[in-house]
């Protein structure tokens, strides 16, 4: 019970009856007789804001009919990482009100692989499913033996249960392979993707960490065989990895694919925090290794981190608040994904969208700077 923290976060309410084990999440008609679990373990109880969606867009994904809010929650190393279930509880139920309803996950995300999806599956339980975008992704280390990794149809199909089962959920919304795997073909990725929609246990398929040529082989496969499309495709970008620009953009744009961001703040190096100094309490303390942290914050590095944030401060942004509207600036861009260890963090992310647009001054100081 040590990580379980006893307070009242903004944006939620304490429990009113905690005998009772079911409430109702909405007052809505179509929703009045539906009840959700409750877990009686915890302080916090969900509770719908009627102004949820008055503040945060939402982007068409790629050609599909998915929209995603431009803003996305991820649990990379956070959820059922280096953050306990009642922070998750706090920052999801905030996320939620504040117009964010796409949650994304992997099936080895958290310590161990797993908790990530068995940490927020008893959070979503208590929320309203059919306003959530739930997505998950399978490709990288998970179980011991030769499938517990790659993206065979034996390894996908497999995962996409196990996910299931952790979540609590009969579908996600969107899943993903989570990487090229140079040992499959890439027609028996796809076949399994198509498959796992077919059956019903995921809505839209999606790739993660693919470069632009192989999306557009991926692509072409789909439509050749008609299998369920590639709707989205996740890639690192920020304003200190750019690759994208010139590769995965102009093949996700001619396949019609929309692009996810995660990585907006470069782990954290596009924060305000470690201008300084590391925190005690930050990842980059907490879990990256000596060398790791040596190449990370690299004098030149530093250097430019500094020259943007001063760009920053300029248009009334905090650092993160800019790279953040910096990579919505682009047409290809469906949702940022940020991760966060306190609500703080994501309300602050959030209030980038107060401002989104750019001066030709401002982008040719943002590029003197990265060049530095």
């Amino acid at each position: 019970m040590a990580e379980f923290e006893r307070r009242t976060p903004r944006g939620v309410e304490p429990r009113q009856n905690p005998a009772s084990k079911h409430v109702n999440v909405e007052t809505r008609p179509q929703a009045a007789s539906k009840k959700v679990e409750r877990d009686r373990l915890s302080f916090l109880q969900f509770a719908a804001e009627p102004t949820r969606y008055d503040k945060m867009p939402y982007r068409r994904c790629g050609a599909s009919g998915l929209k995603l809010p431009a803003i996305s929650l991820g649990a990379w190393e956070t959820f059922g990482g280096y953050r306990g279930p009642e922070i998750a509880r706090e920052c999801i139920f905030r996320a939620f009100n504040l117009g964010i309803t796409h949650f994304d996950l992997a099936n080895n995300y958290g310590r161990p692989p797993g908790k990530a999806e068995t940490v927020v599956g008893r959070i979503l339980c208590e929320m309203p499913r059919d306003e959530m975008i739930i997505s998950t992704k399978a490709g990288f280390d998970m179980w011991p033996g030769a499938y517990g990794r790659g993206c065979s149809r034996k390894s996908l199909v497999a995962s996409i249960d196990q996910s299931l089962g952790r979540l609590g959920l009969d579908y996600v919304d969107l899943f993903y392979a989570h990487r090229a795997d140079p040992e499959v073909p890439l027609e028996e990725t796809l076949g399994a993707l198509d498959h796992i929609v077919r059956s019903g246990k995921a809505l839209y398929a999606g790739v993660s960490n693919y470069p632009g040529k192989l999306l557009q082989e991926a692509t072409g496969l789909t439509r050749h065989f008609r299998l369920a499309p590639i709707v989205a495709v996740q890639s690192s970008y920020s304003l200190l990895r750019r690759t994208a620009e010139t590769d995965l953009f102009p093949a996700a744009r001619e396949s019609g694919v929309g692009v996810i961001a995660f990585s907006p703040l470069a782990q954290g190096l596009l924060s305000a925090k470690y201008l300084e100094e590391i925190p005690e309490e930050s990842r980059a303390a907490r879990l990256w290794s000596e060398e790791q942290r040596r190449r990370f914050f690299a004098p030149e590095l530093k250097q430019r981190v500094v020259k943007l944030n001063e760009i920053a401060k300029a248009r009334g942004q905090t650092l993160p608040q800019m790279a953040i509207a910096w990579i919505l600036r682009c047409p290809e861009i469906s949702s940022v994904l940020i991760g966060a260890s306190d609500v703080d963090q994501i309300e602050e992310n959030v209030r980038a969208l107060e401002n989104l647009r750019f001066s030709e001054d401002e982008f040719r100081k943002i590029d003197d700077a990265l060049r530095m």
